[in-house]
């Protein structure tokens, strides 16, 4: 394989890696009737003027399994944050002490769960969606090569790893996507 077709099949796995990390990241903010941190990761509140993430203007607690706390670290910024999860809607209605917020994740019922389980759905075909856009790009890039001097069975090789890794990673979507799914069907 030719130090040019090697380079492109290598950037189209590093690629497709970085899509798998965004599914999981996407994953994790769906929640599973357990109390995660990241749940919030995403959410900027307004401080001083600027939109900054809720976790570098408070601490982000776990109480239990259904229960996340939010302590700022400024007091003043209690009703920007409780503000922020409400604009967010994320489904969990912020409860305020005056000292820090607490979310309380409500049991899912049948239909949430199946709502979820649609939503994460959705985001699977999305990382599906780019890692064949991925796959798509790479086989443009080895025909360029092939028209450039490249062997026909160069050119051959470079589409069979390419889609090789492009099989392999749908497999691992799927695989995230079942283990998402089987953690939120469970009561």
């Amino acid at each position: 394989m030719s130090e040019e077709l090697q380079m492109i099949v290598e950037d189209t796995e590093e690629s497709m890696r970085k899509g798998i990390s965004h599914l999981e990241v996407e994953l994790t903010k769906i929640r599973a009737g357990k109390a995660n941190p990241a749940m919030v990761d995403g959410i900027n509140v307004d401080y001083y003027g600027s939109p900054t993430p809720i976790t570098q203007v408070a601490n982000i607690t776990i109480l239990d399994a259904r229960t996340i706390s939010i302590q700022p670290w400024e007091k003043n910024m209690l009703q920007a944050i409780e503000k922020a999860i409400m604009q967010a809607n994320i489904g969990i209605t912020p409860q305020s002490d005056g000292n820090q917020i607490r979310l309380f994740l409500p049991p899912l019922t049948e239909e949430r769960r199946k709502e979820l389980v649609k939503k994460a759905s959705g985001e699977g075909e999305n990382s599906k969606v780019a890692i064949r856009n991925i796959r798509r790009d790479a086989i443009e890039q080895i025909k360029k090569l092939g028209k450039d001097g490249l062997s026909e069975d160069a050119v051959k090789d470079g589409e069979k790893s390419v889609q090789e890794i492009t099989d392999r990673y749908i497999v691992l979507v799927d695989k995230h996507l079942a283990a998402k799914e089987k953690d939120m069907m469970a009561v």
